[in-house]
């Protein structure tokens, strides 16, 4: 029978060659999975890994798409590497977007500049007041993070589709569940004439900077994972395993609202019932295919996007469902997990031992 082995060591080579190989994986099962839907294979591939990169204004679109998701990815990571595991980050993301949309609906056409930072700082602090009901709940009461923050999600989408069909339902929208166009005052600055790219880009790779130097050239960094990992440790070590909860939280939230707010006031430009675009889910895989390394996370980032215009492209070009993007997505994961088990165990084939006969 098989039996799986604990290794001594893991390969540090294959600790970050493992993401490659779960890719490769993940392409292999998407060949067989074209050419049982009866398309060719080499044009699915091509789709999904050569169109988003063909011309300046894919390119643009894929940065477009990674932006949300690299800041997600960047705030769970600073969760998920302080043993929290906040999986509502869509939550946070939509209330962001929410808080944000609130303020922009207030600029009028005489409304000044500052009205962007306005928006974006009412986005952080929507995604990290979300966050606080996780915090809150599990600090005082010591509830599953995983459940409320799941379920919070749920709440805020709620929520959202409540304003856009009732009180901030544009009255000139043709009775559409959306609200009315922000004004362009509240729209954020793009990096490029003719192309989507804001300057969320900027932000999020100014965030992946300073949680590169924030968790492996900060003593608080430190404190904030040994304060997840082992907190009884922490105690002894004078840290607190209580802050790092809240530190980790309400980062991840600031950052998942923070998306939200770029997202409305960027690309969307008003609210509707489809915010909700599941970066929040996809940014969990993101986190860990990018190794929870900010530099991994960039990448990994870009491939996720890759995946989301893939799907899209598959549905217009090929008349496939949407809904490979999420088969993407999960293949990638799952393979991850497979190729992470070979590297912290060694499969060995073991001969059952014949059942002793009592006399």
């Amino acid at each position: 029978m098989i039996k799986l082995e604990p290794r001594p060591q893991a390969s540090r080579l294959w600790t970050y060659g493992s993401p490659l190989l779960a890719l490769c994986v993940t392409v292999l099962i998407g060949v067989v999975l074209f050419a049982v839907l009866g398309k060719d294979p080499v044009r699915g591939l091509q789709v999904f890994f050569w169109e988003p990169l063909r011309s300046k204004y894919a390119l643009g679109e894929l940065m477009v798409k990674a932006t949300p998701l690299l800041l997600i990815a960047l705030g769970l990571a600073v969760c998920f590497r302080s043993n929290v595991w906040n999986i509502g980050a869509e939550g946070q993301f939509v209330m962001g977007a929410i808080a944000a949309g609130g303020v922009a609906l207030m600029a009028s056409k005489d409304t000044g500049g500052w009205i962007v930072p306005a928006l974006l700082l009412a986005g952080v602090l929507g995604g990290m007041a979300w966050a606080g009901l996780t915090a809150v709940l599990r600090d005082r009461f010591n509830a599953n993070e995983i459940l409320v923050s799941l379920m919070l999600v749920y709440v805020a989408t709620l929520l959202l589709s409540y304003l856009v069909f009732g009180p901030w339902k544009d009255p000139m929208g043709y009775n559409f569940p959306q609200t009315r166009t922000f004004e362009k005052v509240t729209q954020i600055p793009r990096l490029m004439a003719g192309s989507r790219v804001h300057v969320g880009l900027l932000i999020a790779l100014a965030g992946a900077a300073a949680l590169w130097v924030f968790l492996f050239r900060s003593r608080a960094g430190f404190a904030q994972q040994v304060g997840g990992l082992a907190p009884a440790a922490a105690r002894y070590a004078g840290f607190s395993s209580r802050r790092a909860l809240w530190t980790a939280l309400l980062v991840s939230g600031g950052a998942a609202g923070l998306a939200g707010a770029l997202e409305v006031a960027g690309p969307i430009g008003q609210l509707t019932p489809y915010v909700p675009a599941g970066y929040g889910f996809a940014a969990i895989i993101v986190a860990f295919v990018g190794r929870l390394h900010p530099v991994g996370m960039v990448f990994s980032a870009i491939l996720m996007s890759m995946f989301y215009i893939g799907g899209e492209l598959a549905q217009s070009r090929l008349g496939l469902p949407k809904s490979l993007t999420g088969v993407f997505q999960g293949l990638l994961l799952f393979s991850l997990l497979a190729c992470d088990t070979l590297i912290a165990y060694r499969v060995r084939w073991v001969r059952a031992q014949p059942a002793r006969q009592e006399v």
